[in-house]
């Protein structure tokens, strides 16, 4: 009788722990994000804006690069020049970025075709390939699939003037297609990624450092040395940040946030890349990943419901899914987004699908990325 009494007791508990905790982060995740700023705070540097090189590496003609590539080509910065690097000498790529020199002849635009790879992460070997086409000792990189208005290139390096800083890094909003997996995919990193980083950044962290856009100095670059420190690396971008802090310096998370493509049509395609994501994001940090079930609101809360029906459960069930809901609208509006009533119906699929993913990653370390098989590992490397 006791032990029955017991058991129904923990259940209760833990039922109630599981709303608690669903509840306390979507609310914690809607305080950060209204209190990111979303006005640029960067005076006197941006002003007087230094030479700057933008490294595009980029792998097959996705459907929107001329587009992305071409928000590039369109800053306000004075003096910059485009560098963009492919390994196959019959990449697809290699014809939009012609398109782009006819269509910005006044641009200074750099292509390295090079095929010579310097270790596992092919990203790092065609970054290392582009380095020596870069004039400038400011250096940003941003990935293939980026949108960008055109003061970002300005605002991005401003910071760099502080030599206590080593690296500036972009959130990043989602640009959904028409497919419903692609708004899938478009939440997963709205409503749940940004504002994740949001709340580690607001108590404080800055362990990070996103492909979005990464800006430092050709000194602090080699002070870590070099894009070779990085060849082995699964998540290079996260690396590149890792390094540059543990050599003193600062990392600073811009108030620019950028456009990235969310392309996926099919389920298998949106599961693949999600899962890659959450294992090199587990490979980073293994302990804090353990415990990211708490930001998946929908199900915590029906399965704390279940387990512990009653008034404090219900009641946290509805403050935690009017939080999930006001998260949602307020991401929409910082990415400038039209919110649509229709896509508040997507959300508890869209939590069930993370919380699945995330149990399948806890499973293992193999992840596919461009045709290559990587296995991402607590030390940070993907032989």
């Amino acid at each position: 009788m006791f032990s029955s009494w017991l058991i129904d007791t923990l259940i209760h508990v833990l039922g109630i722990a599981l709303a608690f905790g669903a509840t306390g982060y979507a609310c914690a995740a809607v305080w950060a994000v209204m209190k990111a700023p979303r006005t640029s705070q960067i005076t006197g540097a941006a002003d007087r804006p230094c030479p700057a090189s933008i490294l595009k590496p980029l792998h097959g003609a996705e459907p929107r690069l001329y587009e992305n590539l071409r928000s590039f080509c369109m800053q306000t910065h004075p003096d910059y020049q485009l560098v963009f690097g492919v390994r196959d000498p019959d990449d697809p790529a290699i014809a939009v970025v012609e398109r782009l020199r006819e269509a910005f002849p006044q641009r200074a635009i750099a292509l390295a075709v090079d095929p010579r790879v310097h270790g596992a992460n092919f990203k790092v070997s065609n970054l290392m390939n582009m380095l020596p086409h870069a004039r400038h000792d400011l250096l940003v990189l941003a990935d293939a699939d980026i949108h960008v208005g055109p003061d970002y290139l300005t605002r991005v390096t401003a910071p760099l003037a502080d030599p206590s800083v080593g690296i500036v890094t972009c959130l990043y909003y989602g640009m959904a297609g028409p497919s419903i997996w692609s708004r899938l995919g478009r939440l997963f990193i709205d409503d749940w990624f940004a504002p994740s980083v949001k709340l580690s950044h607001a108590f404080g962290s800055t362990r990070f450092a996103f492909g979005s856009t990464i800006a430092l100095r050709r000194d602090a670059l080699e002070t870590i040395g070099g894009f070779a420190a990085l060849r082995d690396t699964l998540a290079d971008d996260f690396w590149l940040g890792e390094l540059t802090r543990r050599a003193g310096l600062r990392t600073v998370l811009s108030d620019v946030v950028v456009g990235t493509d969310v392309g996926e049509s099919h389920l298998k395609d949106l599961w693949s890349h999600e899962l890659r994501w959450l294992r090199t994001i587990r490979s980073i940090a293994q302990a804090g990943f353990a415990l990211t079930f708490v930001c998946f609101t929908s199900p915590l809360l029906l399965l704390g419901l279940l387990l512990a029906p009653g008034p404090v459960s219900a009641g946290l069930a509805l403050l935690g899914g009017a939080a999930r809901v006001l998260l949602h609208f307020l991401q929409r509006r910082i990415s400038d987004q039209a919110f649509a009533w229709h896509e508040v119906l997507l959300i508890p699929l869209r939590d069930v699908l993370l919380l699945m993913e995330w149990a399948t990653a806890l499973a293992g370390w193999q992840v596919k990325w461009r045709g290559q098989v990587l296995h991402a590992r607590g030390d940070g490397s993907a032989p």
